[in-house]
């Protein structure tokens, strides 16, 4: 058994003991937060001061009787059972609680053993309004029914806050933002991606890749699940995912100790629809467009304590245009070399995502849940008739090349979670994980004639097989300390591996018989990543309306690193590290409903495959990207200053944040002397070639401003501003090689909506972002806007839509600049991304309201594995092979510069 092994064990052995201890702790079965709103224990209601009857504090001196009180209690708006409400036996004359019992998973309670006398019963419940009932008189042998108890929910929720007039859209937290995007009718046959371009604090680029306050070092769940998909490329995982499938994405700007430390700028977690009705039901999605081709069919079913989901999603992209053209200059051991590049662009494509899920209720306390979901994605790229003319000193070479790029994958992800409830927010459950990503990274290169750029001299090909395996074990346990606090704490142990094989091939003359190239050799990476971490985390609610969460977390990571050919190249010195990873989250409910917050968090950023893969991505010479397996985790301290709520009919979010990062990534650019022809006909030249170090530090402060309104109560209007100043250095002292930039960069996102009669939907939206400021330049600014109209029938049983999108801009055209002592880039990458689509949407099946019978209230328990440093789309450092060279722009090859 190695150290990590003999770590986890300890670490599981402690958990498990400790939950023996507290599932024992008299106050822990208090039900405490279950008997009062957060924030206001005791459950004030307009000034009058209520006392929270908490179960298990009965006063045993107190005479008893054989009088029986018993009832339902239940939603008021929802009509389904309010499952573990307090009910509390009120003495009328001192107004304490004297008595109490806490409803079952259906909402039924009872109170035996009761002395004559006239009581009143308190019903309270986390998110509802207190209720007290009128004076109940008890008599001997009494046996009084009192029926259905209605419960109100509490729209002052404190560390919940619903915008008034809009709760379809956003939700404010304590640690996160909320956005809910069931009601998005543009994004119809669209994907992940297409919804996050309008959630406030999120900016999506033109390929995909996605930033938090400017920061692309954030971690994407799943329904609070990780994926080795999202492992390998954000972008591409986002494909996988239909926007219809979409409920709601949560923006986790402060994540507490519970969660794992990854994501230096916070964590996306993205959360899918899911059936909680009884019966069965179909559901269909169907569009077609000028771009792109989907097809979704999820069916359920359910009944009794048991239920089954069945899902498949597939969406074909083709038609997918772009060009783009260069200009670098690079000073080298040939001198001074100016290179024009320009070529032509496609892009075809295939996704597909199918999982099967399960749930089953043991008991009204004990549930068993699986799933499993398998994803694919098939994507070609071409890079036709890419021509380049380079010019050294007085010389110039003319050369050019077609190249087919395949970035093919399949994922995996199984898990299974047991949750066992003992009282009301006492809970304990166990997780397990499996997720594996195969990718096959591909390029096919044809050397054409300098003369007639038609004549293919010969061929080149690199091979690059990958995968990234993780299987994880999770314990969790909750126990609420009296009425208003919480403990939290846990241990868990990732087991990660990843793997990279490549080779080079080339063959003279048009034909496919390859041969292994002398010039790059082939290699293997295998490298092991263990990580074995606890966390402990407290939340306190005063009756002031403050609210606390703070926490630590400690992990701790072991390396394993080693290549099949060391050639000279020893990972066996790669050290193992721990960290520690607080975090302190303090609001404060104001009048008319605002609250003001206060977060500091500690983050760390692991390196993906992305920035370890040692492959040399060569699919444009001129600009290759290389990984570095010697990478070490950079650290990232952040601070924010929220304040949030109705003014007037307006919601206003408003957020100042700061964050500075440590040992950060960056991406280093050198100039080198290259082969771009054959063995035999050598053809020399000055490429750009990048690859990653830990020698960066960046420093970024600003502010998010969002506000919603809605008019006429058919009308929504809303938008946000995102303003930040970032400034990045690699602390390089060569003069040659050190770079420093910073500026102001600037995005937002502006939407409204409209509620027709008939059915009938009209829906808006525009956004995008000026420059992103990079170490040695910059990368244009982009921008995305699209109209949909939709018309529901059938009891809305069936949609049709209408949707256009960037149906102005034809092309797109991005710009992009990069600069040092020995090297400039100028690009500009032309998208050709107009588009319209029309989608069908229609539900078939039986579904009953009833669904108490399997719910009974809990959270179904999930993993999150957030510990990876990822980037998204196809510049990721040699773990994706290019459509484009690299130009510095949008769609380009390089790796991005932080």
């Amino acid at each position: 058994m190695n150290k990590f092994s003999l770590s986890l064990f300890f670490t599981i052995v402690c958990s498990l003991a400790a939950v023996q201890t507290f599932a024992q702790f008299p106050g822990g079965g208090g039900g405490g937060f279950g008997g009062g709103r957060m924030g206001q224990p005791g459950g004030q209601r307009n000034g009058e001061k209520e006392k929270t009857f908490i179960p298990g504090t009965v006063d045993d001196d107190k005479p008893r009787g054989n009088g029986k009180i018993s009832g339902l209690v239940m939603d008021s708006t929802s009509n389904k059972p309010v499952e573990y409400t307090t009910i509390a036996l009120m003495d009328i004359k001192t107004g304490k609680p004297i008595d109490g019992t806490t409803a079952d998973g259906k909402g039924k309670f009872i109170l035996s053993k009761l002395a004559p006398g006239e009581y009143k019963l308190q019903y309270s419940f986390i998110g509802y309004q207190n209720k007290l009932s009128a004076p109940i008189k008890i008599e001997k042998g009494s046996d009084i029914n009192v029926g259905v108890i209605k419960l109100s929910q509490d729209v002052r929720l404190l560390n919940e806050v619903t915008v008034t007039g809009q709760a379809a859209l956003i939700e404010e937290k304590v640690d996160r933002l909320v956005y809910n995007a069931e009601k998005d009718i543009t994004s119809k046959g669209g994907d992940a991606a297409d919804i996050m371009r309008k959630v406030p604090m999120l900016s999506v680029d033109l390929d995909g890749n996605v930033s938090l306050r400017g920061s692309s070092n954030v971690r994407v769940l799943i329904n609070n699940k990780p994926s080795t998909i999202v492992a390998s490329s954000v972008a591409d995982a986002l494909k996988q995912i239909p926007a219809d499938m979409i409920k709601s994405i949560e923006v986790i700007t402060s994540p507490s100790a519970k969660y794992d430390a990854e994501g230096s700028a916070g964590i996306i977690n993205i959360i899918t629809k899911k059936n909680t009705l009884q019966g069965a039901t179909l559901n269909m999605d169907v569009g077609t467009g000028n771009r792109s081709s989907n097809l979704n069919l999820n069916a359920s079913y359910r009944q009794g304590k048991m239920g089954f989901n069945l899902g498949g999603f597939g969406r074909a992209m083709y038609n997918i245009r772009g060009a783009f053209n260069s200009t670098q200059q690079t000073t080298g051991q040939l001198g001074t070399t100016t290179t024009i590049q320009n070529a032509d662009t496609r892009q075809a494509g295939m996704f597909g995502n199918y999982q099967l899920g399960w749930d089953y209720d043991i008991d009204k306390n004990t549930s068993l849940s699986a799933s499993l979901r398998y994803g694919m994605r098939n994507m070609i790229n071409y890079q036709d008739n890419l021509q380049t003319l380079s010019y050294i000193n007085l010389l110039s070479t003319r050369t050019g090349r077609n190249v087919e790029t395949k970035n093919l994958s399949g994922t995996v992800d199984a898990n299974v979670s047991y949750t066992k409830t003992y009282k009301p927010n006492q809970e304990f459950s166990v997780l397990g994980l499996y997720s594996r990503n195969n990718n096959t990274n591909n390029f096919v290169a044809e050397l054409l004639n300098g003369v007639d750029m038609q004549t293919i001299t010969s061929r080149q090909r690199n091979d690059n097989l990958s995968y990234n395996q993780e299987s994880t074990l999770q314990m969790d346990y909750q126990t609420p300390i009296k009425a208003n606090q919480l403990l939290e704490f846990g241990g868990k142990g990732i087991f990660r591996n990843v793997n990279s094989d490549y080779q080079y091939y080339t063959t003279m003359g048009d034909n496919e018989n390859y041969q292994i190239s002398p010039i790059q050799p082939a290699n293997t990476l295998n490298y092991d990543q263990n990580i074995m971490a606890t966390y402990v985390a407290y939340t306190y609610a005063s009756k002031t309306k403050w609210t606390l969460k703070a926490g630590g977390r400690y992990e701790y990571t072991f390396i394993n690193a080693k290549f099949s050919n060391e050639q000279g190249s020893d990972l066996s010195d790669i050290p193992d590290y721990g960290v520690f990873v607080p975090s302190v989250n303090l609001s404060k409910g104001l009048k008319g409903g605002k609250i003001v917050k206060l977060g500091y968090n500690r983050r760390i950023q692991r390196p993906g495959i992305q920035f370890l893969n040692p492959n040399i991505n060569s699919a444009n010479p001129l600009n290759t990207s290389q990984g570095n397996p010697y990478l070490k985790p950079e650290y990232t301290d952040n601070v924010e200053l929220g304040l949030s709520g109705q003014i007037k009919k307006f919601y206003m979010n408003a957020t100042l944040f700061a964050r500075q990062t440590n040992n950060s990534i960056t991406s280093v650019r050198d100039v080198t002397q290259i082969n771009t022809g054959t063995e035999a006909n050598p053809v020399y030249q000055q490429a750009i070639s990048s690859t990653f170090q830990n020698i960066g530090k960046e420093q970024a402060y600003g502010a998010n401003l969002f506000t919603n309104v809605t008019l006429f109560s058919k009308w929504q209007l809303g938008g946000g501003i995102d303003l930040y100043h970032t400034y990045l250095t690699n602390n390089n002292a060569s003069a040659i090689y050190g770079a420093s930039n910073s500026g102001w960069v600037i995005g937002g996102r502006l939407f409204t909506s409209v509620t027709l009669k008939n059915g009938w939907g009209l829906q808006g939206f525009g956004g995008g972002r000026g420059r992103q400021i990079n170490l040695q330049g910059y990368q244009g600014s982009f921008a995305f806007y699209n109209l949909g109209v939709k018309k529901d029938f059938n009891n809305k049983r069936g949609s049709i839509g209408l949707g256009a999108e960037n149906f102005l801009n034809h092309p797109f055209k991005v710009r992009s600049e990069s600069s040092s002592p020995i090297l400039t880039q100028r690009s500009v990458n032309s998208m050709y991304n107009a588009g319209v689509r029309v989608n069908f949407s229609y539900r078939l099946g039986k579904m009953s309201l009833d669904g108490s019978g399997f719910s009974f209230g809990r959270r179904k328990k999930t993993i999150n594995n957030d510990d990876q440093k990822g980037g998204g789309g196809d510049d990721s450092g040699g773990a994706t092979q290019q459509a484009q060279p690299a130009t510095g722009g949008a769609t380009g090859g390089r790796p991005r510069q932080k």
